[in-house]
């Protein structure tokens, strides 16, 4: 027994789900696992085989065994790439075998709906405006599948211009339920993906942000919102966006207390909460009126980690971020996607003015046995300068007064790291010179600790938003002073100031540096100045989309929603959805001809129904209902003996008539049959006008 795909399911059908199959599985490549990605490629080139007519449909057995086998093979891995990547591999198997077994339409609505599925798993990863274009006409394809299920026609592009219209149709409803609906929370905790994590870790070593150094990779985008409506942010030495900071040192790596860890750990069930000042000028007596107070959305990259970035003392309102103990902020879930938060930060605010016994004692903590040169070094400092920031900003000077080097390939180091690099290297990047510090300040007896983090970003006057890059990863130290709290000392500015002042790009080769790795990075149109321009043009755009579109949180809403309707209340904005609703709707049943207007009516009728008018000036009436082959035999025993040419033209016009309309026809019997009505209708045309 042999399946006939082609009576049950059209060519058309199978050559557009051909398409769509490859267009929807496509951008769910890193998701996939290699076994999964095998059997997809099976399927498709089988089923490619079954349309050219080259092989028969799969007997069952072998479907089921690869399912079976599919499907334990991901129970088994499931542990290692995660829960949701295990069940999104499971949907992508079930749409590739359910593909290469469909023999009847159903099946083929079954494959659409799925598709419709998997467009929308992958839209909750992939939001960037490309790939929401990209989703878009992949949306359209797979609605194309389902037309052609129903209205199928030679013409491959048919069906993929009506798909179209009809998704085109339905994007001003999408976007004024956008607009108007309130912004809703997730009503449930997705499983973690197991994604490869991205940027700052919680544990540096020497060598980690060296190695974020050769990274193109954009971390996240900040725009301002000053009081006078401009979008500079403050000067580049004052852009230190705090990440994470790390008390705990073991002579070889810097890691978060497990306080601090505990308390993240629980953030999700019980927020932890800062204060905001109420008074910021109590922290300094001459203030700045203009850096009392910073506003700025910051649109995070995926980094699959839970940490944030702000300017200190940051705040912010998103109900999905929380302010933790040590000044930083924190999201309650992975960054999976990008993520637009509001912050508010006070530059003038005095941090952890009080410090407890316990984080002052853990802030003094050194390993014993450690660097014992540099811890020699520190009780010299605490003898020379009896007062602490005396003490520190001799420290400071130190490493401006020594022959010390800014390099991004320091020499290694040995089991005494600071030791070898203070005392033998003396070349080394930010985290070494922040270890240093730190590790003298706590011998000399103050209290000290690492903050690492972004420092700089690269304006964009055309949007007026900054760029923060993965190579723009810092490390820097915070001293704790009483009466003063935590002070920010960055030792990178003494050795290598243009770094702090002016960016990463004024102290070290792009090309040496983060370009190095990054062939195909965009950052390299920077040294042409018209490619440059261009560069900055696309990301606006991309920037305004996030902005509005993956940003468009509640202020926003209400902004637009004032601007529309003034003083906005419940009752405007029912109005509005009910106006806007009707309009759609009249909009949507005038393109399906609802209101029988003839301004869309079919060609092919309008010229048959033209000929029959003139056929009843003369005479020959076309009864209500009458089918077009009696008419046709009306008129001929009229007129076969006063005008047999028009009857027999007429009798013919009428058979390529319903042939078109009724009739299955090949796309060259349709183009035939066009051809003969048209030559018909002209020739009778002018027959009938001069009898």
């Amino acid at each position: 027994m042999t399946d006939n795909f082609d009576t049950i399911i059209s060519r058309n059908t199978l050559f557009w789900l051909l398409i769509t199959n490859v267009a929807i599985l496509s951008p769910l490549h890193q998701q996939a696992t290699l076994w999964s990605i095998g059997i997809c490629a099976i399927c498709f080139v089988w089923r490619v085989g079954i349309f050219l007519g080259k092989v028969a449909a799969p007997p069952k057995l072998l479907v089921t065994t690869l399912a079976i086998g599919a499907a334990t093979t991901l129970a088994l891995v499931s542990s290692e790439i995660g829960l949701l990547n295990a069940l999104v591999n499971l949907l992508i198997l079930g749409y590739a075998l359910k593909y290469i077994e469909m023999r009847e339409l159903r099946d083929v609505k079954a494959i659409v709906l799925v598709g419709y599925f998997l467009i929308g798993l992958t839209l909750l990863d992939q939001q960037s405006m490309l790939n929401t274009l990209h989703l878009l006409a992949v949306a359209v394809l797979n609605t194309g599948v389902l037309i052609s299920v129903y209205q199928d026609k030679s013409n491959k592009v048919a069906n993929l211009s009506f798909s179209l219209k009809i998704i085109l149709q339905s994007l001003p409803l999408a976007i004024l339920l956008f607009v108007v609906f309130p912004r809703l929370g997730p009503l449930w905790l997705v499983p973690n993906m197991k994604t490869a994590k991205t940027g700052l870790s919680d544990e540096m070593s020497f060598g980690d942000i060296s190695k974020l150094t050769r990274s193109a990779e954009l971390a996240f985008r900040v725009g301002f919102d000053n009081p006078d409506g401009s979008t500079l942010g403050p000067a580049n030495q004052d852009l230190y966006w705090r990440t994470l900071v790390m008390e705990n040192y073991d002579g070889k790596t810097w890691r978060q207390d497990p306080s601090i860890q505990q308390i993240q750990r629980q953030a999700y069930f019980n927020k932890p909460m800062r204060q905001a000042p109420n008074n910021v000028a109590s922290a300094n007596p001459n203030p700045n009126p203009s850096s009392k107070k910073i506003d700025y959305v910051v649109i995070s990259e995926p980094s699959h980690q839970k940490w944030l970035y702000g300017l200190d003392e940051a705040f912010s309102s998103n109900d999905q971020v929380v302010e933790l103990a040590d000044y930083r902020l924190y999201s309650l879930r992975p960054v999976d996607q990008r993520m637009s938060y509001r912050v508010t930060s006070y530059p003038d605010t005095i941090m952890g003015l009080k410090l407890d016994s316990n984080t002052q004692q853990l802030n003094l903590a050194l390993p014993a046995n450690s660097n014992p040169k540099t811890r020699k070094l520190g009780l010299q400092f605490a003898k020379d300068y009896p007062d602490p920031q005396a003490r520190i900003n001799a420290m400071m000077n130190y490493f401006a007064e020594q022959a010390y080097y800014y390099t991004l390939s320091p020499p290694s180091v040995g089991e005494q790291q600071i030791d070898d690099f203070l005392f033998e290297n003396r070349a080394g990047f930010c985290a070494h010179y922040a270890s240093a510090l730190v590790f003298m300040a706590r011998a000399s007896g103050i209290p000290t600790r690492m903050v690492t983090g972004y420092q700089g970003g690269d304006y964009n006057a055309k949007a007026g938003y900054y760029s923060v890059y993965q190579y723009m990863a810092h490390a820097w130290t915070e001293v704790w002073f009483e009466g003063q709290g935590w002070q920010r000392f960055d030792p990178t500015a003494m050795i290598a100031p243009q770094r702090v002042l002016d960016g990463f790009d004024a102290t070290f080769d792009s090309q040496s540096s983060y370009l190095q790795d990054s062939p195909f990075s965009t950052l390299h149109m920077k040294q042409y100045p018209w490619l440059n321009e261009l560069r900055q043009q696309f990301a606006s755009v991309d920037y305004y989309w996030s902005v509005w579109v993956l940003g468009f949180d509640e202020q926003r809403k209400q902004q637009v929603l004032a601007k529309l309707l003034g003083d906005v209340s419940s009752t405007k904005i029912a109005l509005l959805m009910i106006v806007s609703f009707i309009i759609i709707a009249l909009v949507i049943a005038y393109y399906a001809g609802l209101f029988n207007v003839d301004r869309h009516q079919d060609p092919l009728n309008k010229r048959y129904q033209l000929i029959c008018q003139r056929l009843t000036k003369k005479g020959i009436a076309r009864q209500q209902g009458q089918a077009a082959s009696d008419y046709a035999a009306a008129v001929n025993a009229h007129l076969s003996a006063l005008a047999p040419q028009v009857a027999a033209d007429f009798t013919a016009l009428s058979d390529a008539y319903v042939a078109l309309k009724y009739q299955p026809l090949s796309e060259s019997q349709t183009q035939q049959q066009q051809q003969r009505f048209r030559q018909l209708y002209r020739r009778l045309r002018l027959r009938l006008l001069r009898n």
